[in-house]
C-alpha cells in the first residue's frame, strides 16, 4: 500500500491528458463543495502517488470512481503516518492510532474535518460498507512501527491478509453494490487469496531500496535463507549476487502468484478486465524490478509508458463498454450527519461485532434447562451433526416435508443456543448434500429458501455466532449465496461459536474440488508435488482453520455418516440417536457432549493400563 515512487516524466505528461475527463463532482457526491473538494483531493493524491492504481480506479464505472480514491488515499495516509522518518516507532504508532481513533468518531458523526476521512466516511455511508475489517488493517499498520519478521511464507501471508486484504476486499464490495459483482467463484478463493499476496509481493519488491534505507526487510526468513549472504548484501546496500539470486527467484513466485487466468471466470465482463488489468499491470512491475538490477536499491523501478498505454487502451475500451451495457445500482446521497453520537447503524459499520453491544445472549430454554458442567479435558472443540429425519417427522403428522424442514430450523436455533451455552467452539451442521438434488424440487426450494430466509431474518444473526458456510456453489441461487457471502463478511470478527452451515456439500466433492486446488498449486510452484503432505492438502480445504471433527452426531435413528466430513471427521466418535431432527433440543445436545466426555479417544494409540491391574487377563483357576 505504500507509494511506489513519485510520478516519472512519463506520467506527468500523461497527467493533462486524464484531466481533461472532468470529474462530475455535482452527479456523484451531491452539493456539499467541502465533499467536492474532499473527493478531489483523493484522486490527486491516488494519481501522484501511484499512477497505476489511478489508471485501475479509471476503469471502474464512474459512479464507483469517487469510492475508489477515497478508499486508496486513506490507506495511503494511514502508511504515510506508520511510515514518516520524522518521528521514532512510537510516535508513529501514536498518528496511526490517533487517526484511526478519529475516522472511527467522524464515522459516528457522519462527517469530519479532515478531508480524506470526509470522503471516506461519505463512501461508507453512500455504499452501505461494512469497515469492521479495516479496523484491523489499521491495527495491522500501526503494528509495522515496531518491525515485522517472519519467519516463513504462511506467517507473511498471514500479515498480507492482515493488513492488505480488507482494503482490496472494500473495492470488491463497491462493486457487488452497484450490482457488477468482482466477487470469484467460491472454488477460486485460493486464487482470490494468492493474487492478493502477489500484488502485495510485488508492491514489497517495488520499494525495496525505500524500506531498506529506512531498515526495513519485509521478506521471510524462510527466503532470505535460501540465498546465503542475501539479507546481508541489501541491508549493506550492495548488489551481490546471492541478493540477485533472492530478488529473481522472489520475482518469479510474485509473478506465479498474479498469473490466475481461471479467477475470472464466470465474473462480471467489466470486473473481470479490471481484476485481468491489475494482474498485467502488476507483471509488467514485476518485469520492471526483474531489469532494474542493482538500481532497484537506489528508486523504485516503472514499467515505461508504451507497455502501460499498451495494457491500458483495450482495457478502457472493453470496460467503456461493458458498462454502458450494465445497469448499474446508483446509492441515494447518505442522510444528513446526525448529532454527534454512535449510532447503531454506524456502529455495525465499523466495530467487528463481537464488540458490538447489541449482540445479546441467547434466550433460555422454555423449562428453564441449564447445561451440565464439563471439564474442559472432557469438552469437544468441533462438534458436527447430521439433522436428519425432518421429512419422516412431518409425515407422521400429515404434514407436508416443508413443514419438517421449518421446524427443523427451530431445533437448529436451539443447537446454537445450546452451543453457546455451554460454550462450544465450533458446530457443523449438514442441511443440504449434493445428493439431496434428487429430492422433489417443491421440497428442495422449501429446504433452500427457508435456509435464505433463517440468514436473512433468523435470530441467531443477534448472537455472538460467526457464520460461515461449506459447499459447492454450482447450482445454488445466486441470492442464497450472496446472502451465505454477507453473513460470512459482517460475521467475520466475532469471537464466540463458529457455525458451518454445510449447504450443497459432499464429503467426496468437498475432497476433489481440494485435490484441482492442490493441483493448480503444484503446477504454480507453490508447493513440491513430491513433498506433498497431509498438512499440504489440509491448506487447500475451503476451511483449512476448521478443527477436526471430534463428536459426530446423526439423529433419524440411522448410523451412517453419509458422505459428511471425510477429511474433518476421520477420528471423530460417532452418536446416533433415534429421535427426528425437529424433536431434539439443546439438551440432546448437552447430552451428546456429556457422553462424548465418558469415552476414551487414543487416535490408534494402545489404551493406558492401570498398574493395579494385568495388562492380559489371566486364566480363571
Amino acid at each position: 500500500m505504500r507509494p511506489s515512487s513519485q510520478p516519472t516524466p512519463a506520467d506527468r505528461d500523461a497527467a493533462p491528458r486524464a484531466r481533461r475527463s472532468r470529474f462530475p463532482a455535482r452527479s456523484r457526491t451531491g452539493e456539499d463543495p467541502a465533499l467536492r473538494a474532499a473527493y478531489r483531493l483523493c484522486r490527486r493524491t491516488t494519481r501522484r502517488h501511484d499512477p497505476a492504481i489511478h489508471a485501475l480506479v479509471q476503469l471502474m464505472p464512474a459512479v464507483l470512481r469517487p469510492a475508489g480514491w477515497a478508499l486508496w488515499a486513506a490507506a495511503n495516509a494511514v502508511d504515510d503516518l506508520a511510515d514518516g522518518p520524522d518521528a521514532d516507532a512510537a510516535g508513529r504508532a501514536a498518528r496511526v492510532a490517533a487517526w484511526t481513533e478519529a475516522f472511527r468518531g467522524d464515522l459516528a458523526a457522519g462527517t469530519s474535518t479532515d478531508p480524506v476521512r470526509h470522503a471516506l466516511v461519505d463512501t461508507a455511508l453512500r455504499w452501505r460498507l461494512d469497515l469492521s475489517g479495516l479496523r484491523g488493517a489499521m491495527a495491522a499498520t500501526r503494528d509495522d512501527t515496531r518491525g515485522r519478521h517472519f519467519a516463513d511464507w504462511a506467517e507473511w501471508r498471514a500479515w498480507c491478509t492482515e493488513e492488505i486484504a480488507p482494503w482490496v476486499d472494500q473495492v470488491r464490495h463497491l462493486f457487488e453494490q452497484a450490482g457488477a459483482p468482482m466477487t470469484p467463484r467460491l472454488d477460486r478463493q485460493h486464487d482470490y487469496r494468492r493474487f492478493i499476496d502477489g500484488a502485495q509481493l510485488t508492491d514489497v519488491l517495488t520499494d525495496l531500496g525505500a524500506d531498506l534505507a529506512e531498515g526495513r526487510l519485509l521478506l521471510p526468513r524462510e527466503a532470505l535463507d535460501a540465498c546465503p549472504g542475501a539479507e546481508d548484501a541489501l541491508r549493506q546496500g550492495r548488489w551481490s549476487p546471492a541478493a540477485a539470486a533472492l530478488v529473481g527467484t522472489v520475482t518469479d513466485l510474485a509473478r506465479r502468484w498474479v498469473t490466475r487466468p481461471a479467477l475470472t471466470r464466470g465474473m462480471h465482463p467489466g470486473a473481470a478486465t479490471v481484476l485481468d488489468t491489475s494482474a498485467r499491470l502488476l507483471r509488467a512491475q514485476l518485469d520492471a524490478v526483474d531489469a532494474a538490477g542493482p538500481a532497484l536499491l537506489e528508486r523504485a523501478p516503472r514499467p515505461s509508458l508504451p507497455t502501460r498505454v499498451r495494457i491500458l487502451a483495450p482495457a478502457r475500451l472493453r470496460t467503456r463498454l461493458a458498462w454502458s451495457l450494465t445497469p448499474l445500482t446508483v446509492p441515494a446521497a447518505p442522510p444528513a450527519p446526525p448529532v454527534p453520537r454512535r449510532t447503531p447503524a454506524t456502529a455495525r459499520a465499523w466495530e467487528p461485532a463481537a464488540e458490538d453491544t447489541a449482540l445479546r445472549t441467547p434466550p433460555p430454554h422454555p423449562e428453564g434447562a441449564r447445561p451440565p458442567r464439563i471439564a474442559a479435558d472432557r469438552m469437544p472443540t468441533h462438534v458436527a451433526i447430521i439433522m436428519d429425519g425432518n421429512g419422516r417427522w412431518a409425515e407422521q403428522r400429515g404434514l407436508p416435508r416443508s413443514a419438517g424442514h421449518r421446524a427443523g430450523n427451530v431445533a437448529a436455533r436451539e443447537m446454537v443456543y445450546g452451543a453457546l451455552e455451554i460454550g462450544l467452539r465450533h458446530l457443523t451442521l449438514y442441511a443440504f448434500s449434493t445428493e439431496n438434488w434428487q429430492r422433489d424440487t417443491e421440497e428442495i426450494a422449501a429446504v433452500l429458501e427457508a435456509t435464505r430466509r433463517e440468514l436473512d431474518e433468523g435470530p441467531v444473526r443477534d448472537l455472538d455466532v460467526r457464520q460461515r458456510w461449506s459447499g459447492n456453489p454450482g447450482k445454488l441461487p445466486e441470492e442464497l449465496v450472496r446472502s451465505l457471502l454477507r453473513e460470512e463478511r459482517r460475521t467475520r470478527a466475532r469471537t464466540g461459536l463458529t457455525l458451518t452451515v454445510c449447504l450443497n456439500y459432499g464429503g467426496r466433492d468437498e475432497i476433489t474440488r481440494t485435490a484441482a486446488a492442490l493441483a493448480r498449486a503444484a503446477r504454480a510452484g507453490d508447493v513440491d508435488p513430491d513433498l506433498i503432505g497431509e498438512d499440504d492438502f489440509a491448506r487447500h480445504l475451503p476451511h483449512p482453520d476448521m478443527p477436526d471433527v471430534d463428536l459426530l452426531w446423526r439423529t433419524g435413528d440411522e448410523q451412517r455418516t453419509s458422505n459428511f466430513l471425510p477429511w474433518q471427521a476421520t477420528y471423530a466418535e460417532l452418536y446416533f440417536t433415534p429421535g427426528h431432527w425437529p424433536d431434539a433440543d439443546r439438551r440432546d445436545l448437552w447430552q451428546a457432549i456429556t457422553a462424548y466426555g465418558r469415552r476414551r479417544r487414543r487416535h490408534g494409540a494402545a489404551p493406558l493400563v492401570s498398574p493395579r491391574k494385568p495388562a492380559v487377563p489371566t486364566r480363571p483357576e
